[in-house]
């Protein structure tokens, strides 16, 4: 729809609605219009009684790079979704706030999205790509896409959504942080981060027909199924670890702005940028 300036909507007759990040020259990688483009799509879909799956997809050759570090759009421009507030104080309140806001809040919120989603992605998925990833309940992928994640190489724990372990079980998450190596699809496949790996020109095709099914389903049945699974992972106190995992998130940046003057360490600047490009 026209509405939106970085990302596409769109209802099939189906119920399938088809979200799509529309930031392909820069890897579409999120800047904080992005992700609120993102909270309003989302949000549209859960008020439209005739979808009933949701698709988060990437247009080009990458689904996403991640964050966008060069954005600086500043936060009055935006209307907040959550119960932070404080964005534009000083030091780490500030920017603890701001994360807080439109990382680890909006992930939260579209994890417990009412509806199904499916993540449909290809070539790169880094960093903030994952995050969007991992919030849907299923992933399809093209037999070329990559995950990683190279936050230590900045300096940093991992993500703000920190849910590797459950993604991915514990030792591939610290190899997949240590190194900063990426992991194929077929590799994500076998240790169950991802649902199906289909060739590349056959990804949206398959991803829809999984999502036609889904939604010949009950939406009743598909809403207590998932906040089933939830239960479960809740009672693993998953929000309490995620919690955590963003304090220590914020940690590292305050380490960094006293070492290096700026949020990341700049040594992970360079592979991310060779990682990512279009």
């Amino acid at each position: 729809m026209s509405d939106f300036a970085t990302i596409t909507y769109d209802v099939a007759p189906t119920g399938v609605a088809r979200i799509v990040l529309n930031r392909p020259d820069a890897a579409n990688a999120q800047s904080r219009q992005m992700l609120y483009e993102l909270s309003a799509a989302f949000d549209r879909a859960a008020q439209d009684n005739d979808v009933k799956v949701v698709i988060l997809a990437g247009a080009g050759k990458h689904f996403s790079a991640g964050h966008d570090l060069r954005d600086r759009a500043p936060m009055s421009d935006f209307e907040p979704v959550g119960c932070c507030g404080g964005f534009d104080l000083p030091g780490a309140e500030g920017w603890m706030a701001t994360e807080q806001e439109i990382y680890l809040g909006l992930c939260w919120r579209w994890r417990n999205f009412p509806k199904a989603t499916i993540a449909e992605v290809q070539g790169k998925v880094i960093l903030g790509g994952l995050m969007l990833a991992w919030v849907c309940d299923l992933i399809v992928a093209s037999d070329d896409a990559e995950f990683s994640d190279t936050a230590v190489g900045f300096g940093m724990n991992g993500a703000e959504f920190f849910v590797h372990q459950w993604e991915m079980g514990t030792r591939v998450a610290k190899e997949m942080l240590f190194t900063g190596e990426p992991i194929t699809a077929r590799r994500a496949y076998e240790i169950g981060m991802v649902n199906r790996v289909v060739p590349r020109d056959e990804l949206t095709e398959a991803t829809e027909a999984l999502a036609r099914k889904i939604a010949a389903q009950p939406t009743m049945g598909i809403k207590l199924a998932k906040q089933s699974v939830h239960d479960a992972l809740d009672a693993q106190n998953q929000w309490t670890a995620v919690s955590a995992a963003f304090g220590r998130h914020q940690l590292g940046h305050s380490h960094n702005m006293q070492v290096h003057g700026r949020p990341i360490d700049p040594a992970g600047l360079a592979p991310l940028r060779r990682k990512s490009s279009p």
